[in-house]
């Protein structure tokens, strides 16, 4: 049997009291039958952090922090990568753009003040909110829809869609199938797919760990919260779960989050097989050319062939 230790992050606090005799009895069984238990792949969890009422307010303030590669990445990075994608695919030929998973909105905007009519999807109601009424605030035209882009059906068509910062990753392989499937569907004949994902090497080294903490008003909870993190490894798909279970002292609550590494061949497979024509692959949405200890990549499909002939760094 697989054992459980947990070692702990930094110097636990008193916890609070527990609850005592039936209750806790039935609290603790809950919590030895979750930690002793490995995921199996792509295993969904019952709470989710982008719908958890105590993690959407954390996401979001992730997404706005700019400073550093959190929610969103840099600031820099951000606007460097705008800078590309708009000289690649301007808005003058590309004129509509489609941003998956678009958060608050901090790729939207920018995109919306270099021409582009933009639509956003994200499946936070808050981080759509918040979005909505930032782009009032700057009187900027963007249409917002709060779904589930895995689940979602529409009839407009676009020269652009964007899925960015690895999100591509944290779907299972059906889902990420009945995406590219969907998003073929949605593009222009002239249209084109950008997104980036992990490399394998992200995680060389990391190996499958247990570790808890005990915090005050921090990501998983506003009151004191014990918090088991597990990494496992799924070798066989290039996937690695982060799972973390929420202890409060009326609540245990579980999170998977997903994230799988990608290869060049398998992106080529995959959305050759949706009916991608065209594939150019780089490092960064930057456009940089792809190295030998790259952990990431951005991939170009377009769906026309003569359309991903131009694309490059340049310069």
């Amino acid at each position: 049997p697989q054992k459980c230790l947990y070692q702990p992050v930094g110097y636990p606090q008193a916890f609070r009291k527990l609850p005592s005799g039936k209750e806790r009895t039935e609290q603790m069984k809950k919590l030895f039958t979750i930690a002793m238990q490995k995921p199996a792949l792509y295993e969904t969890s019952k709470d989710n952090i982008w719908s958890d009422p105590h993690t959407v307010k954390r996401m979001l303030k992730a997404h706005l922090d700019t400073t550093e590669d959190s929610a969103t990445r840099r600031i820099e990075t951000v606007e460097k990568a705008i800078d590309w994608i708009s000289r690649q695919f301007p808005a003058e030929r590309y004129p509509t753009l489609l941003d998956l998973g678009c958060g608050p909105g901090v790729y939207t905007e920018r995109f919306c003040k270099k021409g582009y009519a933009v639509t956003g999807v994200d499946f936070s109601e808050h981080s759509i909110t918040y979005a909505m009424h930032s782009a009032r605030q700057q009187q900027l035209s963007i249409h917002y829809l709060c779904a589930d882009y895995t689940q979602l059906h529409m009839n407009s068509r676009f020269h652009i869609i964007t899925l960015i910062y690895c999100d591509f990753g944290v779907l299972s392989a059906v889902d990420r199938k009945k995406l590219l499937a969907s998003v073929y569907s949605w593009l222009q004949p002239e249209g084109v797919l950008l997104f980036d994902v992990f490399l394998p090497s992200r995680y060389d080294g990391v190996p499958e760990s247990k570790t808890w903490e005990i915090t005050e008003d921090g990501f998983w909870a506003d009151e004191r919260c014990l918090t088991l993190h597990d990494v496992f490894r799924y070798e066989e798909d290039n996937t690695v779960l982060n799972r973390y279970i929420a202890i409060t002292e009326d609540d245990i609550r579980q999170f998977h989050v997903w994230e799988h590494t990608f290869t060049k061949a398998e992106l080529q497979e995959a959305l050759q097989e949706a009916g991608f024509t065209s594939i150019a692959f780089f490092r960064d949405m930057n456009g940089n050319p792809c190295g030998d200890y790259d952990q990431t990549m951005c991939i170009a499909a377009c769906k026309s062939r003569t359309d991903a002939t131009d694309i490059g760094s340049d310069g």
